[in-house]
């Protein structure tokens, strides 16, 4: 601690390519998980497949038993915006589901997240996910010429205020953070305009990146298992996720399959991955 702001944990190549080795075991288990979350599935199910991948490839889950949570993914439905329990649910037709889950390789991790809507999605649910997607990869292009954090959230904040259509609400209780020998670790990644510059971008610096927006106010509360936040309105919530590194030759998305080709080609950015 210096100056009363926790120390960022800079890592090594080495380190990132045990990030990279999580993130993909993640990558899979979510493609999985997000299969499988069809109509007449439980949540609990779709837990249990991703719970499956972990175990298939020796890694093991960052989110089981973290502060007592009881599952492997958060599994949060429609005006739930994160932290919601699996559970015996079963999905309908329209549901937003968002699953957020993460993986532990050698003592390095993962955690990434993706919006599914099961089965004939409202227009308005479409938009909402879609713009909270893209709204991650312009974060995670601002990343890639960042001179200070801050400058992420600015990216995200522009775009969504930007956006054609009626507003969505970005959440400001809840951000992005660091992540390495650590789920949680410093710094906070703000997903707004703040004012705020941050701490300064350089190599080693690893942050899992993850706008939360929603179609209606941002006011959220917390119900009474002491995890899952909702909307007080009742309107619903879109997340999406991922793992980001930043080095020497440039950034590289640790739990996308492609490393972030395909998400960051729109904006003229390249991922730089790290050779074994």
């Amino acid at each position: 601690m210096a100056f009363g702001q926790p120390k960022i944990e800079y890592k090594t190549n080495s380190q990132i390519l045990k990030m990279r080795a999580a993130g993909l075991v993640l990558a899979e288990a979510l493609d999985e998980a997000a299969a499988a979350a069809t109509i007449g599935t439980t949540t609990g199910e779709v837990d249990a497949v991703f719970a499956g991948v972990l175990e298939r490839h020796g890694a093991t889950s960052n989110f089981k038993g973290y502060h007592g949570f009881p599952a492997t993914i958060c599994a949060s439905v429609n005006h739930e915006v994160v932290h919601g329990f699996p559970s015996d649910y079963v999905l309908q037709d329209g549901d937003v589901l968002k699953i957020d889950g993460g993986a532990i390789v050698d003592g390095w991790h993962s955690d990434s997240a993706r919006t599914v809507i099961v089965g004939q999605a409202d227009p308005e649910d479409q938009r909402l996910s879609d713009i909270t997607e893209e709204a991650m990869w312009r974060g995670i292009a601002a990343l890639a010429d960042a001179r200070f954090v801050g400058q992420i959230g600015e990216a995200i904040d522009d775009f969504v205020s930007a956006a054609p259509g009626k507003p969505l609400g970005i959440l400001e209780d809840y951000v992005g953070h660091g992540i390495g020998s650590e789920m949680h670790q410093a710094p906070d990644v703000l997903n707004y305009r703040s004012g705020h510059r941050g701490p300064r971008v350089k190599p080693g610096l690893c942050l899992a990146i993850e706008p939360m927006l929603v179609r209606g106010n941002i006011e959220t509360r917390v119900l009474e298992d002491d995890w899952t936040v909702v909307t007080t309105d009742g309107s619903r919530a879109s997340q999406w996720e991922h793992t980001v590194a930043v080095h020497l030759g440039g950034i590289w998305v640790l739990s996308a399959h492609d490393g972030g080709v395909a998400g960051l080609a729109p904006f003229g950015v390249v991922p730089s991955p790290i050779e074994a």
